[in-house]
């Protein structure tokens, strides 16, 4: 009895570099009208999980774009271990000044109880992210496990931190929406800074690039 051969063999490398680009130029362009969203209906309705939601999604085009200069310089490999170097620490940096800015201001909200209103933009795009970034961060984990990149693998980790954040912030929206519960917003907000510091950390050590 014939059985067809199954082609198991990588595409070439140049394939999964362009399949690397297209993907970062994806995360770019998703992620700058996903922080205008947030940022600007988390300004409207005073939810600070919104508005810190959208800065990670600033971070996220940060990232999107020293993968982009990464891949660009893949055929120069002493080039490349340096961009990749590079990446990570920005991208850390970013994460803990994030995690900062984000226990700060709910922190302030609790204390002072800020009430912010529902939000159906925010809702609708926190359930656009939970879809989007699983499909995004298994197609970045491919092409970095294709080309051996560990700032790639990185940047895949962190869209799937976005996923997370989406997840909490969804409960935090629905939460407030449904049964307006005001402190279910920056409560949401509390629980996404530890999440965001352990990504920051991870980054500057390099860690990150394991999974």
């Amino acid at each position: 009895m014939h059985q067809s051969a199954i082609n198991t063999e990588e595409p070439p490398r140049p394939d999964l570099v362009k399949r690397g680009q297209g993907l970062e130029y994806f995360t770019i362009a998703y992620n700058s009208l996903e922080g205008l969203i947030a940022i600007v209906a988390g300004i409207i309705a005073g939810s600070i999980a919104l508005v810190g939601f959208g800065f990670d999604s600033v971070i996220e085009v940060t990232s999107g774009a020293a993968l982009l200069w990464r891949l660009h310089a893949d055929m120069d490999e002493e080039r490349r271990e340096r961009v990749e170097l590079l990446t990570l620490r920005i991208v850390g940096v970013c994460f803990l000044a994030l995690a900062l800015y984000v226990a700060y201001d709910a922190v302030s909200s609790l204390t002072a109880h800020e009430l912010s209103e529902r939000s159906i933009p925010g809702i609708l795009l926190a359930i656009a992210s939970l879809i989007v970034m699983p499909l995004l961060a298994r197609r970045k984990r491919k092409v970095a496990q294709g080309i051996g990149s560990k700032a790639m693998r990185a940047d895949a980790k962190q869209t799937e931190f976005c996923t997370y954040l989406s997840a909490i912030l969804l409960g935090g929206l629905l939460l407030n929406a449904v049964f307006g519960w005001w402190w279910a917003d920056p409560l949401a907000a509390l629980l996404m800074v530890p999440i965001i510091t352990k990504g920051g950390i991870e980054a500057l050590r390099g860690d990150t690039c394991c999974d």
